[in-house]
């Protein structure tokens, strides 16, 4: 039962018009993807994509999504305590990062004279610390409808203009953003930075032998065996 003052989240982060949301925002997710998968099978045939090559790509994508899911669930993990299931599944389903949005609650928290999961976690302070995470999360989605219609006119004009640097840019934006992710991990500590190279050497040597050996399924599954790796080895570390 609801009461402000109480330490009793769980009386409302397990409410039903939660679970209804978090519901709500994976049928959306499914019926996306039922779309997207719906469109490009119609658009396949008109640039010359045969039928295997789209099943692979398909394939290609679920394994490439199964190492940074793995992620996904180790932050869901630790969220649960704090905000509850409904809550985090609500936050996992919808474009943000886990990181900004928990440290939007943690603001709001700090704001109240708490933090989260402190002694005075209050069903109040929950509720705000889970409205500000929200409303972040919330801003991605606002910027991404906004923006991406623009970035799209503007992206056709300069491939008009010149189609090799539209073919570039996209290239070059993916290795800057994963790149700086990278960066940023390397001063943290000297586990840090081991677990990201162990992840490079793996990926390489996954694309090596799928070029040396010819296997197409290496490639694909590349990914997932990296950050797989990367995990268990930053594990071992961190027990030794």
């Amino acid at each position: 039962m609801a009461n402000p003052t109480s330490t009793d989240i769980w009386a409302v982060a397990n409410t039903p018009i939660l679970w209804i949301c978090a519901l709500g925002v994976f049928a959306v997710i499914f019926v996306q993807t039922f779309l997207y998968i719906k469109a490009a099978r119609r658009a396949a045939p008109h640039i010359g994509m045969p039928t295997r090559e789209l099943k692979e790509s398909f394939r290609a994508g679920a394994v490439a999504s199964i190492g940074p899911s793995l992620a996904v669930v180790l932050v869901a993990i630790a969220l649960l305590a704090l905000f509850g299931t409904p809550a985090v599944l609500v936050r996992i389903g919808l474009i943000g990062s886990a990181s900004t949005e928990t440290a939007s609650a943690s603001l709001a928290a700090i704001s109240m004279g708490t933090v989260l999961g402190g002694p005075e976690y209050t069903q109040q302070v929950f509720a705000v610390a889970f409205m500000a995470m929200s409303l972040s999360g919330g801003m991605w989605m606002l910027s991404t409808l906004v923006l991406t219609p623009v970035l799209k006119r503007g992206g056709k004009k300069l491939a008009k203009a010149n189609p090799a640097v539209m073919a570039l840019i996209p290239a070059a934006a993916l290795l800057g953003a994963f790149s700086m992710l990278a960066i940023a991990e390397l001063p943290k500590s000297n586990v840090h930075a081991v677990t990201l190279m162990i992840s490079a050497a793996t990926m390489c040597l996954c694309l090596f032998l799928a070029k040396l050996l010819n296997a197409r399924w290496l490639k694909e599954w590349a990914l997932g065996f990296a950050i797989m790796v990367a995990i268990a080895a930053a594990y071992l570390m961190h027990t030794a």
